[in-house]
């Protein structure tokens, strides 16, 4: 028996957007993640998101990696395609299923371990062709499957729950996605709705690398060493026939401040984050400007939230590649192989 499956039953009067969804018809299976993880609350601003822009389900590829983040997609968008790659390796799937069908709206959900450590490369390479999709980070600068060792988004100087300080310089996919050419870039914070949603609806209308960092914190681990209700210390002092893991629940950590002012974040751990909320001012066209304020505001101690950049006219891969307007699995067999006659004359122009 399992008791993951939402009941198909609902309120007859829920509002309908204009093709007849309920916001039920976006959600998906019911989430196995920890109570009060961040992760939860990414999923239901995409939920909102897709329903608010009445984007057919079916019309939506969602695609993951491996990680807490990548399990998210079965907890939205239950009628649309999807498909969970192996560690890091999403982006090129995504990118193959973009060319053979251009007409999904392609939705790649990733970690700060999945695409800023094995899969960095891949990241790199969908933001500078220019890939049409979105592509969102759940980041809590941990390995949330493997018990929480540092990731390499974690800041220099961050201590674990049990004491570890990183050593390591970190990651900053925001900044590489500016550096590397994506059309549309920002950063949230997974509490505050109010950004994401439309942040999330902004990079989903985009044509061209949308790129959301989502600071999404963990709640997860009481796992340091020396306590003898840690996972570890258990796991060595009994000799169970399976092995579960109990983890009490969390308050959802939400915020709601102004444009141009900065809030401090007191996340389950006691620890800190400081995040700046960009001023109505702000100029978002501006690439070398965007990244030259994300640095002076990381020298401040600052994670930086909102749409740090866009390119009002981007070019995707289809474009840069000229591909045909019919998408490839919808070409004729006798188009897709011309025969012999017609590869004999492309090999002799090449010679």
């Amino acid at each position: 028996m399992t008791f993951l499956t939402k009941p198909k039953l609902h309120h007859p009067e829920l509002h309908k957007n204009s093709l007849g969804y309920t916001r039920r018809d976006y959600e998906g299976a019911i989430s196995t993640l920890c109570a009060g993880c961040g992760h939860d609350s990414i999923s239901a601003a995409i939920i909102k998101a897709c329903f608010e822009l009445e984007l057919p389900p079916h019309r939506i590829a969602k695609l993951s990696g491996i990680g807490c983040s990548s399990k998210t997609p079965t907890y939205f968008l239950g009628a649309s395609h999807g498909f969970n790659s192996v560690h890091g390796r999403m982006p090129s799937v995504l990118t193959g299923a973009n060319l053979a069908n251009r007409d999904l709206i392609y939705l790649g959900v990733s970690g700060d371990g999945d695409s800023a450590s094995i899969g960095l490369g891949q990241f790199a390479h969908a933001m500078r062709r220019g890939v049409n999709m979105v592509y969102i980070v759940e980041n809590n600068g941990v390995y949330g499957l493997t018990k929480g060792q540092f990731s390499a988004t974690s800041d220099k100087g961050a201590k674990s729950k049990r004491g570890v300080v990183n050593t390591d310089e970190p990651i900053d996919l925001v900044g590489l996605a500016l550096q590397l050419g994506a059309t549309y870039v920002g950063r949230s914070f997974s509490g505050d709705k109010a950004q994401l949603v439309p942040l999330i609806e902004g990079a989903l209308r985009h044509k061209g690398a949308a790129f959301i960092d989502c600071i999404s914190p963990c709640v997860a681990f009481n796992n340091h060493e020396g306590s003898t209700k840690s996972f570890d210390y258990v796991r060595e002092h009994n000799a169970a026939v399976n092995y579960l893991d109990v983890i009490t629940g969390r308050k959802e950590i939400t915020v709601d401040y102004a444009p141009g002012t900065v809030e401090t974040v007191t996340q389950h751990d006691g620890s800190t984050l400081r995040l700046r909320k960009l001023h109505p001012e702000y100029d978002m066209y501006d690439r070398a400007s965007a990244m030259n304020y994300m640095q002076q505001r990381h020298a401040m101690g600052e994670i930086v939230t909102g749409l740090l950049f866009v390119d009002p006219d981007p070019v995707d891969l289809h474009a840069h590649l000229n591909t045909a307007e019919t998408p490839l699995n919808a070409v004729a067999q006798e188009r897709l192989v011309p025969g012999n006659a017609e590869l004999a004359k492309l090999n002799a122009r090449l010679r």
